[in-house]
């Protein structure tokens, strides 16, 4: 069926599939940086096993076959725990202990842009909505799932697959993907509140919202410690990986930011607003002090309860803004 293509016909054909598969290897693999390669690996792979494909599923399901079998084939090979946040890796710091070297190895989840998210299907049965599923508190609960339950509950409550597509997918039987799809579920109920997200969740940027968010990034470019601190929950969370360290509460976060992040001084950082995990989010930016210019830092996301900030995750990879479609350098103010 595929095979009288030639490969220009072939990419035309699959290429409408790129973000609904990119967002599925990101919930897999929880790297935006990864599931990006990984798209490219399966329409390759798609184009050299194109004899394969017999056209009785459509060709959709043949790609998230190939997606998904490829991203459990790397996470064998990392044969590492799925990435996570800092929260779940230790317990908070004081403001005032002193920042631990960062952990450079492939365990931290990484922020995914808005602008490739594929729209949302509205499907009223799936247990979990597409914005949801790719919020940085379900992905960091989803990451805790063994890789093959992880495959399950995407396939079966995000992507609402039948059991028996989902089996035929994963080469089991479906009593084996009811028994995973069971384990998962518990699982992930333990670590993830689905009734707070629908508290915390927003349709949309209200004018007061934007506000507050207008007020967080002069805060952070005056180096203004006490306007941030007057945006915060007073459980707030601050963290930013690599590093491990993390803290909890305002006391400790007008310590931490005060004296390791803003250190009194003004025009430290520039942040531009972005989409991240269908939560609020900003490209970071720090003055490059010989020449004036403003130099990629990395991503935050920001995360709201009601008017207040609840969280606020520093993503410190340079390479992240080009995802969000933000230059490496920012001219001078």
């Amino acid at each position: 069926m595929l095979n009288n293509l030639d490969q220009q016909t072939f990419g035309a054909l699959v290429e409408p599939h790129r973000h609904e598969l990119q967002a599925h290897a990101y919930r897999m693999l929880g790297s935006v940086q990864e599931a990006e390669d990984l798209v490219q690996d399966t329409f390759l792979r798609a184009w050299q096993r194109r004899d394969t494909y017999a056209g009785r599923a459509p060709l959709r399901a043949w790609l998230y076959r190939i997606t998904t079998n490829l991203c459990l084939d790397r996470l064998d090979q990392r044969q590492q725990p799925g990435r996570t946040l800092p929260q779940a890796r230790q317990a908070p710091s004081s403001g005032a202990d002193p920042l631990p070297p960062a952990v450079l190895e492939p365990v931290w989840l990484e922020p995914y842009p808005d602008e490739l998210l594929a729209p949302d299907d509205g499907n009223p049965e799936s247990r979990y909505t597409m914005r949801e599923s790719v919020t940085l508190a379900f992905m960091a609960s989803l990451q805790l799932l063994p890789p093959r339950q992880r495959a399950v509950l995407i396939l079966r409550d995000v992507l609402d697959w039948p059991a028996s597509e989902t089996a035929d997918l994963l080469d089991v039987s479906v009593a084996a993907v009811k028994s995973a799809l069971h384990r998962a579920r518990t699982t992930l109920s333990a670590h993830y509140d689905a009734v707070q997200f629908e508290r915390l969740s927003l349709a949309g940027l209200d004018a007061a919202r934007q506000q507050q968010l207008d007020r967080y990034a002069r805060a952070w470019e005056m180096a203004d410690v006490d306007g941030l601190a007057a945006l915060l929950k007073a459980d707030a969370t601050f963290s930013m990986p690599p590093n491990p360290l993390w803290v909890r509460g305002i006391d400790d976060i007008r310590a931490l930011v005060g004296r390791s992040i803003f250190g009194g001084q003004p025009g430290r950082w520039r942040l531009t607003p972005t989409r991240a995990n269908c939560e609020a989010g900003f490209g970071l930016y720090r003055i490059n002090d010989q020449d004036g210019s403003y130099h990629a830092y990395g991503v935050q996301v920001v995360s709201f309860d009601g008017d207040r900030i609840a969280s606020m995750t520093t993503f410190r990879v340079p390479a992240l803004v080009k995802y969000f479609n933000l230059p490496d350098v920012l001219s001078e103010k």
